[in-house]
């Protein structure tokens, strides 16, 4: 599995015959690494309905035939815009052809102009015999050490940026809850009210003797 950090919550996933784009805020982010006239996916995961993480998924599904797997709430409203979806639950999890893919928990809110879009999600998907946790927006929640007790995470990537979710503290609790092989932070700088220091998470997480990295924009990493 090759995943690729295109900044945000914004992450590429490679998985050999399939190519996955989760949360594709890229139209009005002033650090994201592509276009998304330049996106060429299969399939298209959406955490909770928020600009910033809806972001382009109509667009792209529209011009590729990517399938926007979401909230079921949420799947309806995109659905409507003439994106084709798949929709799922809190709990429920589904094979795709390119592995499989379960909702979890995530402490947040979801709404668009007015328009209640579901229950926010964490995202495990697993594929090629790796499994990645995409948190989503959330705050901590106990709940993750279940996550990580029934899952063997190679990879949880989680947000940092505080004000709208965890910030740094809180998110080297979570790499202690889940122990994962390896924690990578999202969803900060892209925002005044989201600015954190990614290294100073890769320090705290290396002193509980675990491992962190933190990506670039454009950034790639074999999972």
């Amino acid at each position: 599995m090759k995943l690729t950090y295109w900044t945000h919550s914004c992450f590429c996933v490679e998985t050999g015959a399939h190519r996955l784009v989760i949360d594709p805020f890229l139209t009005g982010n002033r650090l994201a690494s592509v276009k998304p006239e330049e996106v060429e996916c299969d399939f298209i995961l959406l955490s909770h309905g928020h600009s910033d993480h809806i972001g382009d998924a109509v667009a792209i599904s529209k011009r590729t035939g990517a399938t926007i797997i979401a909230m079921v709430e949420l799947a309806a409203w995109l659905e409507k815009q003439g994106a084709r979806t798949h929709a799922m639950n809190l709990g429920g999890a589904h094979a795709f052809p390119f592995g499989r893919v379960k909702l979890t928990l995530a402490h947040h809110s979801a709404a668009v102009e007015g328009a209640y879009l579901g229950t926010p999600a964490g995202l495990l998907i697993q594929a090629g015999g790796k499994t990645l946790y995409h948190a989503g927006d959330t705050a901590l929640f106990l709940d993750m050490k279940l996550i990580g007790e029934l899952n063997r995470i190679d990879a949880a990537l989680l947000p940092i940026g505080d004000n709208y979710t965890m910030g740094i503290d809180d998110a080297v609790l979570a790499v202690e809850f889940l122990r994962p092989k390896l924690a990578i932070p999202m969803h900060y700088n892209t925002f005044d009210a989201i600015m954190a220091d990614p290294d100073d998470f890769v320090r705290k997480v290396a002193r509980t003797g675990a491992a962190a990295k933190a990506l670039k924009p454009g950034e790639g990493i074999e999972v």
